[in-house]
């Protein structure tokens, strides 16, 4: 149930994200639930794998190579969600690093009181 909040949190943050990041398009709410589907997908299985290949630069940078990575994934899922489009490297980069920090907030939100 959990899992399901905070795809549609995130979905929601992604709907909003045209007013907040100007250079992303969201064509609608069902775009936003699939963009978030794909989101959380790949965070989960591209990005680490892609954040063992550029282990020496994410060391020298000191981790923040990580936001370059998000904004990749992000450009990446508006060159393929038809109704999604990201225009450039810095809207990916602004609109991953709003989407990160509402996927924390919804992991606070929603975190089980009992751990």
């Amino acid at each position: 149930m959990r899992l399901i909040a905070k795809w549609i949190i995130v979905a929601v943050v992604i709907l909003f994200l045209p007013q907040i990041v100007p250079g992303i398009v969201v064509a609608s709410f069902t775009t936003a639930l699939i963009v978030a589907l794909l989101w959380g997908f790949l965070n989960a299985v591209l990005k680490p794998i892609l954040l063992i290949v550029a282990f020496p630069i994410t060391i020298l940078t000191l981790g923040l190579f990580a936001f370059v990575v998000n904004a990749g994934i992000l450009w990446g899922i508006g060159t393929v969600v038809k109704g999604f489009e990201v225009h450039g490297f810095w809207p990916a980069f602004l609109g991953a690093l709003v989407v990160s920090v509402a996927g924390v907030i919804a992991n606070f939100i929603l975190k089980d009181r009992d751990d």
